[in-house]
């Protein structure tokens, strides 16, 4: 129904009839007006400026009403039954009302009455939880609680919603088991559980399951809404009035009062305005503090089955902050940073969360939880603070490579299907968002785009009318309907290929030019080929090429460019042993017979010279030879050299009485020196002029010189050497010496010539021994002959039996 211009004020009309006049008050307090109940079956809508029933009538409706019954139109326009058929419309006129003062310290919002025209002031429900963890409850309570059970958040004391309720999850998070952080937010409504789960301990990032099933962000069901916003996580049930959010590190519960004030109990405390039932058990009493409240509202929770509801609560820890130094993170929540939210949100509360946090665990870095809380809490009464790049990057947030941080974004953003966003709320939060000049794409796709258009599977942002191909798919970018239209991706036809020839085999694979189509094409495997490489003599390798056109290789041997010397291989340049006496090398030059490199050598060069008495002698299994001594030389006093072959004698050139000889005994040259002994001779015995040398030139005689000398023993003096031992001094030792007769005559009968020999030689002899001395230092003892007497001896006069015997002689 329409009304006509009519004026702000209602006019009073005087009615016939017998009921009494009724005052009727609006539940908002903002209107008031008087009636008259009258009955009346037609209605005629005037000007509450007039009150006569004449002129023409405005709208016919179609209802029954009784006088003075009220009933409200649209526009704010309410309709009074004043009589006879004649309705009155009265715009509803609406006066604000007080503005409440909350005890949770936020300023109160305001909420439409029932009749969707004037609002009135509520004090919100609203319960946070951050850090080891510190919670506020609805009317803002602090208290702190280390329970690692699971707990009940806020249920309702008289059940209106079927199966509500908000629940957290404890862990100790320390190494000693003292304090405890949420890990999982659990909301429950009707036939659904959303689970909130903190993916890695302290940080961000959390996962998001219904019904114990993962779930894809947007999600709405059943009335429960659930999305991204900033950094959190947000679960609404918009016909309730209910927002809980959860980032890994807090949580929040914002309920409608006008739905749940007096009715909630939990850790989260009784949302009514008044901090003295927060404590609520859940048997309706009140307990001394919140903390040992805090330990009764545990939950059956099969993942742990040392938490139970009924058993006695462990006394809580002292939330007595500690003493320890005091931390700048935490210093920031009363300084000028957040100073602009002071006005509105008290932070001695967070700042001594904040320090409880940074004493008991300064190594999880717990007091960005504190300022995080605080800065939402800002955020919600319209303050916005951009304070983590004051931390010094200890309370740093990292965003995808495609976004950007913003201590202030929209709660929700604004994407290509939405346009402009439909909320005319102001609040804002922390987060990451698309930077400025884009806009997400869409709230379950990730992908910030400049124009909108289509984003398929592949998350490229497409402009409308643009074809691509994805997936296989030959696809246009369309706008309206699903965007994205896809058909099968043809692929050109290819010529029929044959793989003919040894080592060929057809294969299909993934055209290089079109990965969607595959195309036959020929390969080459040598394992199918037939001809087996050749095995090489020394010196030469298996070298192989494949001739164009073909799979299999082409073998042959062709040389290594190396030597070859008794069954191995020299590189050039590298020596080769041929042997000891000869230097050999490999050279680069090439035999063209062999096709093998020549090995070129020389042989070792030697010195020949040898000091008297030696010579130079070839030695078997020796490259040179060597010295070899063939004569005894004795080095006299005057430096001149004497040499004795084997065999021979020499008498000292100054001394006659002294004889040097050369004996070979055993292949050794030993040079033995004697001395001639005279006999005790009286010159003037002799006649004279018959005073002359015996044969050996040494001892004098008074024999005539026509007088043979006699066979006799004659002594000398001489070292004994055998086998390289030598005798310390000097040996005395004898020998037979003189003439004997021996007559070869013609013998007339024989008609020969015949011999008559006698010799000179021993006749008695004895055994003697001497020490000899040996290089090694070893003394052994030596037996030898010494001759007694000597005599002429008859002896045979053939040639053969003189060798003999002076062979035998020389070897005595």
């Amino acid at each position: 129904v329409s009304s006509p211009s009519v004026s702000t004020s209602p006019v009073s009309v005087t009615t016939s009839g017998t009921t009494a006049t009724e005052s009727f008050t609006t539940t908002s307090g903002t209107t008031s007006s008087n009636f008259t109940t009258v009955t009346a079956t037609t209605t005629k809508l005037v000007s509450p400026s007039s009150t006569s029933t004449s002129g023409p009538t405005a709208t016919s409706i179609s209802f029954q009403t009784q006088p003075g019954e009220l009933l409200q139109f649209c526009n704010c326009t309410k309709a009074i039954c004043i009589e006879d058929n004649i309705v009155q419309l009265v715009p509803i006129i609406c006066n604000p009302p007080p503005k409440p003062v909350c005890v949770n310290g936020l300023s109160p919002v305001q909420v439409m009455d029932e009749d969707k025209c004037c609002w009135h002031w509520e004090c919100d429900c609203y319960c946070t939880g951050w850090g080891d963890p510190h919670y506020m409850t609805f009317d803002g309570l602090y208290y702190s609680y280390q329970g690692n059970c699971t707990y009940v958040l806020v249920e309702e004391i008289n059940k209106k919603v079927d199966n509500f309720g908000v629940y957290i999850d404890n862990y100790h998070c320390d190494t000693q088991d003292v304090v405890s952080c949420p890990r999982t937010l659990i909301v429950r409504h009707e036939t659904q559980e959303v689970r909130i789960a903190t993916v890695t301990p302290n940080t961000l990032q959390v996962e998001v399951t219904v019904n114990k099933q993962a779930v894809a962000l947007p999600y709405e069901k059943f009335g429960v809404n659930i999305y991204e916003s900033g950094i959190n996580h947000v679960v609404e049930i918009s016909r309730l009035g209910v927002n809980v959010s959860y980032n890994g590190l807090s949580f929040s519960i914002r309920m409608a009062y006008s739905q749940f004030g007096n009715n909630t109990y939990g850790q989260c405390g009784t949302c009514n305005n008044n901090t003295a039932d927060d404590c609520m058990l859940p048997n309706g009493n009140i307990a001394e503090n919140c903390e040992t409240m805090a330990d009764h509202w545990q939950v059956v929770d099969p993942s742990k089955p040392q938490c139970s509801p009924g058993l006695i609560p462990t006394k809580a820890p002292s939330t007595t902050t500690p003493d320890c130094e005091e931390s700048s993170i935490c210093k920031l929540l009363l300084g000028s940073v957040f100073e602009p939210c002071h006005n509105f949100v008290q932070p001695e509360k967070y700042y001594a969360a904040c320090s409880f946090d940074n004493c008991l665990l300064p190594n999880l870095d717990l007091e960005c939880s504190s300022l995080q809380v605080y800065a939402a809490t800002c955020a919600s009464q319209n303050v916005c603070i951009d304070w983590r790049s004051h931390t010094n990057g200890v309370c740093s947030y990292k965003c995808p490579s495609h976004k950007e941080y913003r201590a202030c974004g929209p709660l929700k953003e604004i994407t290509c299907t939405s346009s402009q966003q439909n909320e005319t709320s102001t609040q804002q939060v922390e987060g990451c968002f698309c930077p400025n000049g884009t806009m997400l794409h869409d709230s379950g796709v990730d992908v910030c785009v400049k124009t909108c258009g289509c984003v398929g599977v592949d998350k490229i942002p497409r402009e409308f009318g643009e074809k691509f191909t994805v997936d296989c798919q030959d696809c246009t970018c369309l706008e309206g309907g699903n965007g994205i239209v896809c058909v099968p991706h043809e692929c050109a036809k290819q010529n029929k290929t044959s793989c003919d020839g040894e080592g060929f085999y057809a294969v299909s694979e993934v055209s290089s030019e079109d990965s969607c189509c595959t195309i036959v094409t020929c390969k080459c495997s040598t394992s199918l080929c037939t001809t087996k490489a050749p095995k090489c003599t020394l010196g030469f390798e298996v070298h192989s090429h494949i001739p164009s056109g073909q799979c299999c290789p082409v073998y042959q041997c062709v040389p290594k460019r190396v030597c070859v010397h008794q069954n191995a291989e020299f590189l050039p340049n590298s020596s080769v042993f041929v042997d000891k006496c000869q230097n050999c090398f490999c050279t680069n030059e090439v035999n063209i017979s062999t096709q093998l490199n020549t090995i070129s050598c020389e042989h070792i060069p030697c010195n020949t010279y040898c000091e008297p008495g030696y010579e130079h002698q070839p030695v078997k299994g020796e490259c040179c030879g060597r010295c070899v001594q063939t004569k005894c030389v004795l080095h006299a006093a005057n430096n001149s050299g004497l040499i004795l072959g084997p065999g021979e004698f020499k008498n000292d050139p100054y001394d006659n009485c002294t004889i040097y000889s050369c004996v070979n005994i055993h292949n050794h040259l030993i040079l033995s020196t004697s001395k001639i002994t005279c006999p005790a001779f009286n010159e003037d015995s002799c006649k004279p002029g018959t005073t002359t040398f015996l044969p050996n030139g040494c001892c004098k005689t008074c024999a005539p010189l026509d007088s043979p000398t006699p066979c006799s023993v004659r002594q000398r003096s001489d070292f004994i050497v055998y086998k390289g031992c030598h005798s310390v001094d000097r040996v005395v030792m004898t020998e037979c010496e003189g003439t004997c007769g021996t007559v070869s005559l013609y013998s007339a009968e024989a008609n020969s010539m015949e011999h008559s020999c006698s010799c000179c030689r021993e006749s008695s002899t004895t055994v003697r021994e001497v020490e000899l001395k040996c290089p090694t230092g070893d003394s052994i003892s030596h037996e030898y002959i010494y001759v007694e007497s000597c005599s002429c001896q008859d002896t045979e006069c053939s040639s053969s039996q003189s060798s003999e015997l002076q062979s035998t002689e020389e070897n005595d």
